[in-house]
């Protein structure tokens, strides 16, 4: 599945609630069923600065492809953190760097995080991309 195709089927997930706080609860209900990360992986260099919870994205790259896992101490930054990681993962470099998450205002989601959620999203987009960067840095 191509990237646009995954950010198609997210936005699909998320469109048919009413309300903003349906589409948190769902959100909320997603971050459960995403596995924390490990102890030694919730350390300062995967920490997401900004944002008010404490919010991890480790990053790894294997076989040409990006993979990326978010946990935190909040499950609405949780969800919304995976959703990008959700987004992101198995992808290359390429088009981790070329794809904008712009979906989640499209369905309606950035508009209702509080200005420190929203840092904190964007603070995880920047780091995500600056990961990828990376590596097409280190391939070149």
């Amino acid at each position: 599945m191509s990237i646009e195709e995954k950010r198609d089927q997210l936005m699909e997930e998320l469109m048919p609630f009413e309300d903003h706080l349906e589409r948190f609860t769902y959100i909320i209900d997603r971050a459960k069923s995403i596995a924390p990360l490990p102890e030694d992986c919730k350390i300062e260099t995967f920490l997401i600065k900004g944002c008010v919870s404490q919010l991890w994205v480790f990053p790894q790259f294997k076989e040409g492809l990006c993979k990326f896992q978010a946990d935190s101490d909040a499950s609405i930054t949780k969800g919304t953190a995976g959703l990008l990681c959700e987004l992101y993962s198995n992808e290359t470099p390429e088009d981790v760097v070329r794809m904008e998450p712009d979906f989640l205002a499209d369905v309606g989601i950035t508009q209702h995080l509080s200005p420190n959620r929203r840092n904190g999203l964007t603070g995880v987009r920047e780091k995500i991309k600056a990961y990828a960067q990376m590596q097409i840095d280190h391939a070149g």
